[in-house]
């Protein structure tokens, strides 16, 4: 949006409240270079904090439990859930790869913080394993396999899970190898940190191309963002408006430019076509 067309915008609002508000946001979904569009809604007891997916399924995530979804139709066929803390208390993003479903996991609100990585066999919905990270750099909220590396976001927060001396600008992106060696890390740029007010990253994936679709904790928007050439900020892209309210989302690898994300409110999975204009 240019410098004209944002006085513009500013001047109507002092005359006409929530009719600029509208035009507001249908200015920032023309200035998007994607295009998005919803194709349908499902609701799920279990869409909570994320949503993972492979060709025939869907997996909405709660805190402690996971519900398994036939994408056609909605219909729950399977799912495990365990009380609160016995063993795990927070679950947050998820990635299916080779019949398995990794979920990042926290003891959010709590601190220290600690995080670690659940697997799940997504045909029995057992729980197979997990990989502890205890306490390392903050609370464990989206993980992604890319180029055979795990990348893995450790957020801060600013409220009642917030660690003395640290705040959402510590929030970090980890990339490690197949054996969880860290190789390298990253922060994020400073306009989206402030998005994240007292919260953090939520959700993300990583492209082909390697850009980061990012998500924060409740804005209905997702941050394309790029590891710099040099430094240790992410660089910027741009912002795409979505229907979704943060949390986790995921890519459908079976159906290029298929994105799922949940409406947390509503207990719904979103499913929508994303793709450049």
């Amino acid at each position: 949006m240019n410098a004209y067309v944002l006085s513009h915008v500013l001047n109507r609002y002092l005359y006409s409240g929530s009719f600029i508000f509208l035009a507001l946001i249908h200015s920032l979904a023309a200035d998007s270079s994607y295009e998005y569009q919803e194709l349908r809604r499902f609701p799920c007891i279990e869409a909570r904090q994320a949503v993972a997916v492979d060709e025939e399924f869907f997996y909405a995530i709660s805190n402690h439990a996971i519900g398994k979804y036939v994408k056609s139709t909605g219909e729950r066929v399977n799912g495990w859930e365990c009380p609160e803390g016995q063993p795990l208390t927070h679950l947050n993003s998820g990635i299916v790869i080779e019949d398995k479903l990794y979920c990042a996991h926290s003891n959010y609100p709590e601190v220290p913080m600690t995080g670690s990585i659940e697997i799940w066999d997504t045909k029995t919905m057992k729980h197979i394993g997990s990989h502890s990270f205890g306490i390392y750099s903050g609370s464990t909220t989206w993980v992604d396999f890319y180029e055979d590396h795990w990348y893995v976001v450790f957020a801060y927060y600013g409220n009642r899970a917030a660690e003395p001396n640290h705040d959402p600008s510590w929030t970090n992106l980890v990339k490690f190898d197949k054996e969880w060696n860290r190789k390298e890390g990253w922060i994020f740029p400073k306009s989206i940190v402030e998005k994240f007010e007292v919260y953090s990253s939520s959700g993300g994936i990583i492209a082909e191309n390697g850009l980061l679709y990012v998500t924060g904790h409740h804005e209905e928007e997702i941050y394309v963002l790029k590891i710099p050439q040099a430094g240790s900020s992410l660089e910027f892209v741009e912002t795409i408006p979505v229907n979704s309210t943060g949390q986790g989302i995921a890519w459908d690898k079976s159906t290029p430019g298929l994105l799922y994300g949940i409406h947390k409110k509503n207990r719904e999975v979103i499913v929508a076509r994303l793709k450049k204009k």
